[in-house]
């Protein structure tokens, strides 16, 4: 075995997957395609507003139009994409039309990998032949013990298919993780990947009911988990084993991923941090073109800095100008943190000047 620490804990014996390699470097759109799956794991972390139910995301963006898939992926660079759910396959003309879609725009060197709990030969040959690049099944927790792999052959001899098989690392099933792991290689597999188990508000309690503890008080991640990973790959020296950790995938990958919209979205007026979030001044007037015009006049900032946002009635500006006048104004002043994502969720706001109390 030549195992190879990688960032936050994850390991690898062997090269990770070219899906993989795209999201550690956070230039993956992730598409949420549907929340509707007819598997029902235990542990499932989608959350309780997607779960079960129809509608499609690109990354944080809920999707109107293909126009909002495209935007989403241009406003970060995106070298791919990640479909997922739910099981994309639960609804296999929404999926083929996305594939098709990303394909079409950006070209063929677009690589797209895609989830499904669903070894389906001819639904997968479909999703091949609109370009589809590499798949990773999650076969169902009470087949691991006796896990069929016929259908799973017949993926496999597929051309042009990277195939895979992805699923989490569950404290206490590690020989029936062991036994279908071995026969997925015999099967053909090229990879299979571990990802260490992790709490979310939507499995909570079915995880509390099953015994799982905590790894620590910093993370959601399983006790035991990694430890299974880490003795699967043992077990299958020379075989295309990655283990992914919670922290990698929270932490590492989506800041990556944050940093990279933020470097292709932000304004002239807004800085973008190491962790991958916007800092920008907010001010508050009761006319605001007044409060815009004031500002050009009187401390010489130029438009280019000062951006009016009737939808939330506020002017936005350089937050390094505000800083230093915002004591001799007479409006409401702060600089505030947000996420350079669609909904520009707000962390941190700082009150600035003698009137933002």
């Amino acid at each position: 075995m030549v195992l190879r620490k990688l960032e936050c804990g994850s390991a690898a014996d062997g090269d990770v997957a070219v899906g993989c390699k795209y999201c550690s470097e956070g230039s993956k759109m992730v598409l949420f395609v549907t929340g509707k799956c007819n598997t029902g794991c235990k542990y499932c972390p989608v959350s309780l507003e997607r779960k079960g139910r129809a509608g499609t995301y690109a990354n944080e963006l809920k999707v109107s139009s293909d126009e909002d898939v495209i935007g989403e992926a241009e406003a970060m660079d995106a070298m791919g994409t990640g479909i997922t759910g739910g099981d994309p396959l639960c609804d296999i003309d929404l999926t083929l039309h996305y594939i098709l879609l990303m394909k079409n725009h950006f070209g063929p060197e677009h690589h797209i990998h895609l989830y499904t709990s669903m070894i389906d030969p001819e639904k997968i040959r479909l999703l091949r032949d609109a370009g589809l690049d590499e798949v990773r099944f999650h076969p169902r927790e009470n087949e691991w013990n006796n896990f069929d792999t016929s259908d799973l052959k017949k993926v496999v001899s597929i051309e042009g298919l990277d195939v895979g098989i992805e699923v989490p690392s569950l404290p206490g099933r590690e020989k029936d993780l062991e036994s279908m792991i071995s026969k997925a290689f015999s099967a053909g597999v090229s990879f299979v990947n571990l990802n260490e188990l992790e709490f979310s508000e939507s499995n909570w309690d079915m995880m509390k009911d099953n015994g799982y503890l905590l790894k620590d008080d910093i993370s959601s991640a399983i006790k035991g988990s990694e430890e299974v990973s880490l003795a699967l790959i043992d077990a299958h020296p020379g075989e295309r084993i990655h283990f992914c950790s919670s922290s990698f995938k929270g932490g590492t990958q989506l800041r990556r991923r944050l940093i990279r919209r933020a470097e292709h979205t932000a304004k002239d007026y807004e800085i973008v941090t190491d962790d991958g979030t916007i800092l920008k001044g907010l001010l508050y007037a009761d006319d605001l073109n007044e409060a815009a015009e004031f500002l050009r006049t009187e401390y010489d900032v130029p438009d280019s800095l000062i951006f009016i946002d009737t939808s939330k009635n506020r002017m936005e500006t350089a937050p390094w100008i505000l800083q230093e006048i915002a004591d001799e104004l007479p409006y409401k002043c702060y600089i505030i943190e947000e996420y350079p994502t669609a909904d520009r969720l707000e962390v941190e706001r700082m009150p600035l000047g003698r009137h933002a109390h």
